[in-house]
């Protein structure tokens, strides 16, 4: 774990998980840019360095943790080294997410359900369980910006050839409304995002020949989640 900042307070040192590309590297981009110290996962070196060049270009701070999230003594390991260098967190943001083939629900094969249950589900609920101490142990900066969990969710489950994507992402979110309901008197605070659709890589796999003029850059989705989550 490589880390540019070892004197940021607990509550501006955000989470991200998934941070390589898409909505998280934007993400983790507008948190760096608005003065957080971004811990960002993704199994990809290459574009975890090249985010963190896009952060420092920004006056941002990151740490980079190359790393796969379904490895949990890996997580458990980073897990550590956030709460022994900094005490806790003050934001998970957790994108991370598998894009199994499109398939009918009669053909959807054992390495692919393995893998897809495995990173979205499996891991969510390991991650959950690991990171919840992190934000329970962060006094919240303010009012605002208390430490806080965000899930994203997208509602494609039931829709034709989504099958095994859309059972992950249901049961994913159905882990997050448990634990945002379990927490709600007591914190942490869980919030549920449903993102525009985006020009991500996901969509592309999915949508091939859809028109991305018509969808919203991630940079921008990343903002208006910013401002969700400083004005609750």
């Amino acid at each position: 774990m490589n880390s540019d900042d070892e004197n940021t307070g607990a509550a501006r040192v955000a989470l991200v998980t998934g941070a390589s590309r898409g909505l998280g590297a934007a993400l983790a981009l507008a948190l760096a840019s608005g003065g957080w110290h971004v811990v960002a996962v993704a199994r990809t070196s290459g574009a975890l360095e090249d985010l963190d060049d896009r952060i420092q270009a920004t006056g941002g701070h990151a740490t980079l943790a190359p790393m796969d999230i379904t490895v949990e003594d890996a997580m458990r390991h980073l897990c550590r080294q956030i709460h022994d260098r900094w005490g806790g967190i003050g934001l998970w943001a957790h994108t991370a997410i598998h894009a199994p083939p499109l398939s009918p629900a009669g053909h959807i094969g054992g390495r692919d359900l393995d893998r897809t249950l495995a990173i979205n589900v499996r891991a969510t609920a390991s991650l959950i369980g690991l990171v919840e101490p992190l934000l329970n142990l962060t006094a919240p900066a303010t009012d605002a910006l208390r430490p806080t969990a965000l899930f994203f969710d997208d509602p494609v489950a039931g829709e034709k050839f989504h099958g095994l994507y859309g059972a992950s992402k249901a049961a994913q979110m159905a882990l997050a409304r448990s634990w945002q309901a379990e927490t709600a008197k007591r914190g942490p605070r869980v919030r549920i995002h449903t993102p525009a659709p985006m020009p991500t890589a996901l969509r592309a796999r999915f949508a091939p020949g859809a028109d991305r003029s018509t969808l919203t850059p991630c940079a921008d989705e990343a903002a208006r989640v910013m401002a969700v989550l400083q004005a609750h």
